[in-house]
């Protein structure tokens, strides 16, 4: 069994000061006089599917509205995956509560099986549950898209029409991206160009970090290299060559101060001392030594070490202030360069790519385009059929496909619903020639035709059997009786023939109590229900009773 709009409670919204309305499954019909609020309920389940909530909806003087409904059998699968994606609670028992609060001041709030939820969430929910139609709906049905969407739907294609949107999707963003490669072809080879060069200087320069310091301290060598092979020279005389050297010397007195520590054993101190003193100075000499050898840039190597110096500082001045971030530059040149040049083959492998795309779209077109022409008779037929049952004895309804010059979002072609109410007048555009009091007899003749496709439970009819009477709208209660024999139909009208047909039959009215008014709805049995209906037959008269239990006698 499929799910059914179990209670609706409305709180302060409008004149609606409390109204808790449980509805059967099956055909519900809601009347009322003109004024009294029959809206109100229609008013209440588009805040629960998401719409656009007015404060002005607010009943005067309360500080929020609050509307609140259950929905009973509600396992489909979908439905729980919706609520998984969305992060709510469960459904338990295949028990569904959605709750919308509108206050006066402040933002609004909306619950899901008692846990806060997003709007979102909610107008996913009512796609899956309520299919809503009022009196300006039927507009909706002169959209060749719509006419589209609703042959796929008969056609059992709509998995299919959205496989070939996503493939066309795949494809428009594959050819923007060659335009856009091919828009930057120029700009793109001299990128290439540019960076290609810096690579190449800095790497050519072989760079090392900590290389600039290291030349400027051999440059200052280099300047000062007589100079300090002067001094090294002077240095290692005093120290070790002369006969008067210092070790020379300090040799000497180690000898000495031995030969008093043999003598006075009081005196080692000196000897060690003198030692020490003698050790000391022969490192120095080994490193004076050790550093003349070092010398290696003496005024021959000045160029040299100038003219690397001269190649640093053209480079910092290109690339960075140091040599570390010329290096810097190098590396992130070199990762852009790779990238563009990737780029640069992307663009040579695009074609192919384009051409598989473009393969695959077409092949989804043409398998969408062999399901619609095989459905397009069937359904058109199935519609000429409902028609007939609702007045239409001779109609002609079909179904045209244009094939589009170019594949559109949803396939190769486009339907036409083409229909003449009249016997001998060619076909025309459904937009072209119906009236609403026609239209709305067209739409229910294809909620029949797809009454075995469409899987949203509660279908919500406000009015559509405006502009019709008489036998017509006896026709058009008995298809409402039809499709509330697998849904629950939920219709708000004006018609007698239409609530006579009814599983339920509910009454909006108004009343005014200690000043205010407020709207009331009411089930309508027995007397009650006889007494509505000679309402809207015209009056109280003996005739418009007798007439009322007439039309409830055929229901």
């Amino acid at each position: 069994m499929s799910a059914t709009l179990a209670s609706l409670r409305i709180r302060n919204l409008a004149l609606v000061e409390d109204l808790t309305w449980e509805p059967s499954p099956g055909f519900i019909a809601i009347t009322g006089e003109t004024g009294a609020g029959k809206s109100v309920i229609l008013g209440a389940l588009t805040l629960l599917l998401g719409d656009r909530a007015d404060k002005g909806v607010i009943r005067s003087g309360a500080d929020s509205a609050t509307v609140e409904a259950v929905f009973e059998n509600a396992t489909d699968p979908r439905l729980a995956a919706a609520l998984e994606d969305h992060g709510a609670e469960p459904v338990e028992e295949g028990r569904l509560i959605v709750k919308r609060t509108v206050p006066a001041e402040g933002a609004g709030k909306q619950f899901v099986n008692g846990s806060p939820c997003t709007l979102a969430l909610l107008r996913a929910l009512g796609d899956l549950l309520v299919d809503l139609h009022g009196p300006h709906d039927h507009q909706s049905l002169f959209s060749r898209d719509q006419q589209t969407r609703l042959l796929d739907s008969f056609a059992g294609s709509t998995a299919l029409r959205e496989e070939f949107t996503l493939a066309r999707r795949q494809l428009l963003k594959l050819r923007e991206e060659k335009d856009a490669i091919l828009q930057g072809e120029q700009a793109l080879a001299r990128e290439i160009d540019l960076l290609s060069h810096q690579v190449a200087e800095i790497d050519q320069a072989q760079l090392a970090p900590g290389e600039e310091e290291t030349l400027l301290s051999r440059q200052k060598a280099a300047a000062n290299s007589q100079r300090i092979g002067e001094i090294c020279t002077q240095l290692t005389a005093g120290v070790n060559e002369s006969d008067d050297s210092l070790t020379s010397r300090l040799g000497e007195l180690s000898r000495l101060a031995r030969e008093l520590s043999r003598l006075d054993p009081g005196s080692e101190e000196i000897a060690r001392s003198c030692d020490e003193v003698f050790t000391a100075a022969d490192s120095l000499a080994r490193a004076i030594t050790t550093y003349s050898a070092s010398l290696e840039d003496g005024p021959a190597n000045l160029d040299e070490i100038e003219a690397r110096l001269d190649v640093l500082q053209t480079l910092k001045r290109k690339y960075g202030h140091t040599v570390e971030a010329v290096l810097d530059f190098a590396a992130q040149a070199a990762t852009r360069l790779e990238e563009l040049t990737g780029r640069a083959e992307r663009r040579d492998s695009l074609d192919a790519d384009i051409a598989a795309a473009e393969r695959a779209m077409l092949d989804l077109g043409h398998k969408l385009t062999t399901k619609r022409t095989a459905s397009a008779k069937k359904l058109g037929d199935k519609v000429k059929t409902g028609l007939k049952d609702l007045g239409f004895a001779k109609a002609e309804f079909s179904i045209a496909l244009e094939t589009l010059a170019d594949p559109g979002a949803h396939g190769c072609e486009q339907a036409e619903f083409q229909f003449s109410p009249n016997p001998g007048e060619p076909a025309r555009p459904l937009r072209a020639i119906a009236s609403s009091g026609e239209i709305s007899r067209v739409m229910l003749a294809l909620k029949g035709a797809l009454a075995d496709q469409d899987d949203v439970p509660v279908l919500v009819f406000d009015e559509i059997d405006a502009n019709v009477g008489g036998e017509i709208a006896a026709k058009v209660g008995l298809k409402m009786k039809e499709l509330g024999a697998a849904r629950q139909v939920l219709c708000i009208t004006h018609l007698p023939q239409v609530a006579a047909r009814a599983a339920e039959h509910f009454i909006v009215t108004k009343e005014v109590e200690s000043g205010r008014t407020r709207t009331l709805l009411d089930e309508a049995t027995g007397a009650k229900r006889e007494q509505e209906l000679a309402r809207m037959l015209g009056g109280q008269s003996d005739s418009a009773r007798a007439h009322a239990k007439a039309l409830l006698a055929e229901g």
